[in-house]
């Protein structure tokens, strides 16, 4: 019988970059679940304060300060309709748009940053 001693060394290295690939698409995956997540919050708590009758800038601030977390812009943030468009008993849309850039090595290349988008409509009182 010949000796083994290369084997594992050999087989380790064949699995190695799989297992990097899924570990690093579980993070992906992770990370574009807290973005949705935290998208969500912030369009919720925008729409809440336009529905309260707050001005756009209230609006676009409750936004970003709940986006804190994945750096939310107020540009990546839609009121619709704005400040003089908003009557009680209308609806108010809020609209988050952002890009997660993806940390998988190949999959980054192929498809670049995904774009995630959220929409919140709430009645104004």
């Amino acid at each position: 019988m010949k000796s083994e001693k290369g084997q594992s060394l050999v087989e380790f290295a064949l699995i190695l970059p799989i297992l990097a690939i899924m570990l690093f698409g579980i993070v992906d995956v992770g990370r574009m679940f807290h973005t949705g997540l935290t998208m969500d919050h912030a369009g919720r708590e925008a729409a809440r304060m336009a529905s309260i009758q707050g001005s756009d800038a209230e609006v676009m601030s409750a936004a970003v300060e709940r986006g804190g977390s994945i750096s939310l812009t107020s540009s990546q943030v839609t009121i619709s309709p704005g400040e003089a468009g908003r009557e009680s008993g209308e609806k108010v849309t809020i609209t988050i748009t952002h890009s997660v850039p993806l940390v998988t090595p190949f999959i980054e290349g192929m498809t670049g940053p995904i774009e995630l988008s959220n929409t919140t409509v709430m009645r104004v009182e």
